[in-house]
């Protein structure tokens, strides 16, 4: 048994793709599947391609009640689900605010407090109608949009994952830059390791989540942070504040499915330390690491990891 591997830029990140096979030429094969597979997720998912399901949407329910793709509409009513179940701290109708910020500016300016408001009428994941009939959904608002950027990426791992694992796969993993989702073994026969970063030092690792099914997702401002008035803080936004957040370096969720692990990531970032290791540990096969602003570490309940060096 070999590991093969592949590495492509999807999905405005960067996949690498692992397989463990005793067959190069199998071993390629099924690479080129879950790539094929990834960029068919793409071409459907994508707010940035015109022709994508989710294009159609946003240029649609605001004005009128529009079939959908079964594959999306199952999605978006995974998503609704997560939002219900997170208090809408996910939401993937969040993207409106984003676009207030103008993050890359060296000199940031918070927009005014009637801006904030006037888009947060058109956020809100209670704004999008589901009819299960017909497959079908509205939205509440003309100017409302959805996006799965803080889910896409985990369900077309999850996808890739499956077909490998229909294809009798003896094990492997994609890593949706930085965010693992494993399954089976190693080419030894010994488990997977999942490692969790330092958020200053991303060649560090902090522990490793160890396991034949592991997946992991983190949600940060390692990458993407920015100060104003002395205070650090994310490009992620609060939904329900539309401010940026701050007091968090990292959340890593670990759970057996990559499109949870990645939804939950966000959602437990905007609920902050103390309410998102209380809500994770009310969930099973679930867990949080999550690093706050001053790099304490927080672990909640019944988390298996290994110490680093053991």
């Amino acid at each position: 048994m070999r590991e093969y591997s592949r590495i492509a830029k999807l999905m405005g990140s960067s996949f690498k793709l692992s397989v463990v096979e005793n067959d190069p030429i199998r071993a390629e094969k099924l690479l080129q599947v879950g790539i094929d597979e990834i960029v068919r997720i793409e071409e459907l998912l994508s707010e940035f391609k015109s022709t994508s399901e989710v294009s159609k949407i946003n240029q649609s329910a605001g004005s009128e009640t529009l079939k959908v793709n079964q594959e999306c509409y199952a999605l978006i009513e995974r998503s609704l689900a997560i939002s219900e179940l997170t208090n809408g701290c996910f939401d993937i109708t969040v993207g409106a605010l984003k676009k207030i910020y103008d993050f890359k500016n060296a000199e940031f300016k918070m927009p005014s407090r009637v801006r904030i408001n006037e888009t947060l009428n058109r956020v809100g994941y209670k704004k999008v109608r589901l009819n299960p009939e017909n497959r079908s959904l509205s939205f509440d608002h003309e100017n409302l949009r959805i996006s799965f950027a803080a889910i896409g990426k985990g369900y077309a791992s999850d996808r890739v994952k499956a077909i490998w694992k229909q294809e009798g796969v003896f094990g492997g993993y994609v890593n949706a830059s930085g965010d693992l989702n494993t399954f089976g073994c190693k080419p030894d026969g010994t488990e997977w390791r999942v490692g969790i970063a330092n958020p200053d030092k991303k060649e560090e690792m902090l522990l490793f989540i160890p396991g034949t099914e592991v997946s992991v997702a983190t949600s940060g401002d390692y990458e993407q942070f920015f100060e104003y008035k002395g205070r650090r803080y994310s490009h992620n936004i609060n939904p329900h504040t539309g401010r940026p957040l701050s007091g968090i370096k990292s959340v890593s969720i670990v759970s057996p499915s990559a499109e949870l692990s990645d939804a939950l990531a966000t959602a437990v970032y905007v609920m902050g330390r103390k309410e998102g290791i209380n809500f994770v540990d009310q969930l099973p096969q679930t867990h949080a690491i999550i690093i706050d602003d001053q790099n304490n570490l927080f672990l909640s309940k019944d988390l298996e990891y290994d110490e680093i060096g053991s």
